[in-house]
């Protein structure tokens, strides 16, 4: 196939946004990994001047269609047309070139750098500073960004920082633009503001696709919706024409239940009482700040914060993964026991208590699993310090592994193949169901979903419950508001490692988290019981 690079300048119809019709058609396209089939035979139209979402379980080929438009990957077979002409994509620059820009999940940028050293970096501007800023401002006019841009990465909040980074692909001719899960960290206010963006460059002639699991965000910020299953494409329809339910039976093939119950426990005792707790990290940089909360056996306490404003710290104090400061306190206790200081206790005499963490790190391989081992092997990890003989039973690891891959779905060709070789959300699976089958009397699980498909999320969400009703106290840190609302019994918000209330969860709303999310000086009526 031959190459079309297409360069433009700031006088093109593309940078105006006078564009119309099809923006991009891949016809056929095929992707093979090994013997797997990441993309077969794929069809996917975007236009200009509309939202596409694009929804798919794990290992759909989400992420490998795209970034076979970004030009990460290279097609095994198929075409791509970018405004009517058949283009070879070989490499981001081709595709920058062609005005296809991608927003990632994880930000790439200079955290030393100003926001206008991020936007100009790799670029051969002729423009002087005075020139790159006052152009960086005209973007941000036209679509409603807030961006200072002599402001350090550093000292910018998660959505500030995305903002950036939308902000680069336009000053850098974009006007189709890719955004993966563009929403996971936001609160709902910063959504909002988000959307309000896409909806002014939708205006302007701009062609988006967004990357979500989020359905009622799908329903209500895109046009269409192209849906994948298993690598291969299933249809795409008008959002009008769609529900939330009718979208996840397209992903999965199969009815989905869409409904968290909040089960209810007859028994309700404390559990864990955390007192003036307050935890500094490596630079003696306060991350905790005299945090007071209760839990109690047969609840789902949710944990609502932004990216950084202590989560992390809380959870890992508790599991003595964090040194605390003097004067904080954790107790813990059991049933028909006299209440413990876990601050003098080891991680493994806390997990011997019954006190299990299910953190989910950015980094799964590595953190909390080992790549190299199948998941039998990842098994053994959490119990090989069990019994008395010197010799290794495989027997319940390896129940354990089946038991988890059955009812999670886990895509692997065996239970001993290496897990590095598993997509990213069956990873994520595996790590999920291991800590969770422990059973203990307090389970702290953080960002137990991040990266799971509609339909393993239900499972992840049913499971919890499964744990509350059985008398467990959860503590459950999530990222999704609308999830926590519906799974938690309370809510404790966190704000700059402060606890800024806690809240009945059947009669607060997400705007009245969010805002307390993101108000340090917000009004605190919340019950602190």
């Amino acid at each position: 196939m031959r190459s079309h690079h297409l360069f433009y300048t700031e006088g093109d119809e593309r940078m105006n946004g006078s564009g119309q019709g099809l923006a991009v058609e891949m016809k056929h396209i095929t992707k093979i990994f090994g013997d797997a089939a990441a993309n077969r035979d794929v069809n996917l139209e975007l236009r200009y001047g509309e939202v596409l979402s694009l929804l798919g379980e794990n290992g759909s080929g989400k992420t490998t269609l795209m970034n076979m438009l970004s030009g990460i990957y290279y097609p095994d077979s198929g075409t791509i047309r970018v405004r009517g002409q058949e283009v070879s994509i070989t490499s981001p620059h081709d595709a920058l070139a062609l005005g296809i820009g991608m927003v990632h999940q994880h930000f790439k940028l200079v955290e030393v750098f100003t926001a206008a050293e991020n936007i100009v970096l790799g670029l051969k501007e002729r423009r002087s500073r005075k020139q790159i800023e006052a152009r960086i401002e005209e973007i941000c006019a036209k679509y409603g960004f807030a961006v200072d841009p002599r402001q350090k990465v550093y000292d910018m909040s998660v959505a500030q920082k995305q903002t950036l980074e939308i902000v680069k692909v336009l000053y850098r001719g974009a006007d189709i633009l890719i955004l993966d899960e563009p929403t996971a960290v936001l609160t709902p206010q910063e959504t909002r503001k988000l959307f309000n963006v896409m909806e002014n460059m939708k205006r302007d002639g701009k062609a988006i696709i967004i990357i979500t699991h989020k359905l009622n965000e799908v329903l209500e910020v895109s046009d269409r919706v192209a849906i994948l299953r298993k690598g291969e494409y299933v249809g795409t329809v008008d959002t009008e024409d769609a529900t939330e339910t009718s979208l996840a039976e397209m992903m999965v093939g199969r009815k989905v239940e869409l409904n968290i119950e909040r089960v209810r426990s007859k028994e309700r005792s404390l559990r864990l009482s955390v007192s003036h707790l307050s935890v500094r990290n490596e630079y003696g940089m306060r991350t905790l700040d005299d945090v007071s909360f209760e839990a109690y056996s047969g609840e789902i306490l949710g944990i609502a914060g932004i990216s950084g404003c202590g989560q992390k710290e809380l959870l890992e104090a508790i599991a003595g993964l964090q040194p605390a400061e003097p004067g904080s306190s954790i107790r813990y206790t059991a049933e028909n026991a006299e209440p413990e200081e876990l601050l003098e206790k080891s991680p493994k005499q806390i997990r011997e208590c019954g006190v299990a963490l299910s953190f989910v790190p950015e980094d799964r391989i590595g953190m909390g699993l080992v790549g190299s081992m199948g998941m039998t092997d990842n098994m053994l990890l959490r119990s090989y310090t069990d019994g008395n003989s010197p010799f290794l039973s495989m027997k319940r690891p390896r129940k354990l592994a089946k038991q988890i891959q059955q009812e999670l779905e886990v895509v692997t060709t065996g239970l001993n193949a290496p897990v590095r070789r598993l997509s990213g959300g069956n990873v994520q699976k595996v790590l999920v169901g291991r800590e969770i089958s422990n059973a203990p009397s307090v389970l702290m699980t953080a960002y137990a979903v991040r990266g799971l498909d509609i339909n393993t999320s239900y499972t992840i969400y049913r499971l919890l419950n499964e744990q509350k009703a059985k008398g467990v106290a959860v503590i459950y840190v999530g990222e999704d508001l609308d999830i926590l609302l519906a799974l938690s019994d309370r809510i404790l918000v966190l704000c700059e490692g402060q606890v800024n209330g806690i809240l009945d969860a059947r009669a607060t709303t997400k705007e009245e988290v969010g805002l307390l999310m993101t108000n340090r000086k917000a009004e605190r009526g919340a019950d602190h019981a």
